[in-house]
């Protein structure tokens, strides 16, 4: 008797055991075929931005967006952030909670210059314990709206002037509007974008911005601006 109680017991400790890690392998399973970030950092949707600021400018209107929205970060080389680990609200899986991985994100960012007078912001998110699906809803133009933000401080204080001081005029360009059109609209000969390139420092007809200021000389004008189509006056 004693026997075959033993025999059961021992069956049903088996079947026990198979079946706690037949649920334990379908949970890992599962959650392995969502995300492949649990256990490990990994870089994810690199995003870029450019304004029309000198690369030292736009590091600190960086600065002064991330602690706007309460971001702790740290300075690094070359114009570099790194912003420290946030909890993520995504939901936390069996697995999660078993191994406790808490999911996070952080924020690693460089600012590179594009000439003279503009540079570039590249924003890469890394994330820890969120699955592949979720991890666009973290990027920084979407979580906290990054780029809007450093636009707007960009757009309360512009950066110091780089044109000539006295012998022309700066105008604000129009929406959808390019240095052929500028210079066509203030001179008379669209041509004359190569001479206003030149004197702004910029590469192309399209090397612009929306309402970016643009110094014209007085030399290239056909007329003297009027006051609505201007920014500042003929020096």
């Amino acid at each position: 008797m004693a026997t075959t109680h033993s025999s059961v017991f021992t069956r049903w400790a088996l079947f026990i055991t198979v079946g706690v890690m037949s649920l334990l392998a379908g949970c890992y399973v599962g959650f392995w075929g969502t995300s492949s970030h649990w256990s490990r950092e990994d870089a994810a949707l690199g995003e870029e931005h450019v304004v029309n600021y000198p690369v030292n400018d736009t590091y600190l209107l960086t600065q002064d967006a991330l602690r706007g929205d309460g971001i702790l970060y740290e300075t690094g080389p070359e114009n570099s952030l790194q912003t420290l680990w946030r909890n993520a609200d995504t939901k936390v899986g069996f697995f999660q909670n078993m191994t406790g991985v808490q999911p996070r994100y952080r924020y690693e960012i460089q600012v590179t210059p594009e000439d003279s007078n503009k540079s570039k912001i590249v924003v890469n998110v890394h994330t820890e314990g969120i699955p592949d699906n979720e991890i666009a809803d973290y990027k920084a133009s979407k979580r906290f709206a990054l780029f809007g933000e450093i636009d707007e401080l960009a757009a309360k204080y512009p950066p110091s002037p780089s044109t000539p001081a006295s012998g022309g005029v700066n105008f604000t360009l129009l929406p959808h509007e390019d240095l052929k059109e500028l210079a066509k609209r203030v001179t008379g000969n669209e041509d004359n974008w190569q001479q206003i390139a030149k004197d702004n420092s910029l590469k192309s007809p399209t090397d612009v911005t929306p309402f970016q200021s643009i110094w014209v000389a007085r030399t290239l004008l056909k007329q003297a601006p009027s006051t609505s189509s201007r920014v500042g006056s003929p020096e």
